[in-house]
């Protein structure tokens, strides 16, 4: 089986980044929106850590961690988006 390693924490936050796209649509409070793709990638951490070969946690508590910390990766990135938006300028 293919060893994923780190392109698994990618995928998280990939996966965590569209979910809260999903909650910003559905007009979910901004201030919640961190907490549902923290609580994703949680979930999506432990999937990982039973499921994908090589992911970078060993048990629970590192998998909780590494899922949370991607859900929130998701959600910097946005604002990085955003921020850059607002700078420059969207097209």
């Amino acid at each position: 089986m293919t060893d994923f390693g780190v392109a698994g924490v990618a995928g998280i936050t990939v996966i965590c980044y569209l979910v809260g796209l999903i909650a910003k649509s559905s007009r979910l409070p901004d201030e919640w929106i961190p907490c549902v793709v923290g609580a994703v990638g949680a979930a999506l951490g432990l999937v990982g850590l039973f499921l994908t070969p090589g992911f970078p946690a060993s048990e629970p508590i590192g998998a909780l961690a590494v899922g949370i910390v991607s859900g929130l990766a998701a959600t910097g990135a946005h604002q990085l988006r955003k921020q850059l938006e607002d700078a420059y300028g969207a097209d």
